[in-house]
């Protein structure tokens, strides 16, 4: 558990790198990823369902995240939450990862929005990271991936200890 706490990353190419796997063995790894999180049931986190859903009453939402395209899109239909993003950027759609400004700067393009119009919520480092680089606002979460002391290390513009309090935070931000 200590060494998954240290290389634990969003981001499977650093956790790969930081086990020593060659390059050549990624897309093997990834396969071997994906055979054995088909097997897995994800939960949403408490309070989700009711904070997606009173957040898209009032604003624009969107997803930047490390997930690959079919386990996301395919959690947002099984979760029935789809229809409350207006847009969807995964790991493979931006040519670089978090925490690379990247990936959120494409989101940002697909909903004609600036950064200063936006707040980025995110559980990782790469997440404020990646924020902080486009110029957005962020919200830490502590999540259930070991890196909430990274996050709270990473010093977010308001740090969360849980996703139920995000409506209420977000109003006072305005």
């Amino acid at each position: 558990m200590a060494e998954l706490e240290r290389y634990y990353s969003p981001n499977w190419h650093h956790v790969y790198r930081a086990a020593k796997l060659p390059r050549a063995t990624w897309d093997k790894a990834d396969r071997l990823w994906h055979q054995a999180y088909e097997k897995e049931s994800p939960t949403l986190l408490p309070g989700a369902r009711n904070v997606i859903r009173r957040l898209a009453r009032r604003f624009t939402l969107g997803i930047v995240t490390s997930g690959t395209r079919w386990r996301v899109c395919e959690q947002l239909r099984d979760f029935n939450l789809a229809m409350h993003f207006s847009a969807c950027v995964c790991a493979e759609d931006a040519g670089r990862r978090k925490p690379h400004p990247a990936p959120l700067n494409l989101a940002l393009r697909q909903l004609k929005l600036s950064p200063d119009e936006c707040v980025y919520v995110g559980d990782s480092p790469e997440d404020i990271e990646m924020a902080r680089r486009a110029r957005v606002r962020v919200i830490g979460v502590r999540g259930p991936f070991p890196t909430a002391a990274k996050v709270v290390a990473a010093r977010p513009d308001l740090m969360l200890d849980a996703i139920a309090e995000l409506p209420d935070w977000i109003e006072e931000l305005g």
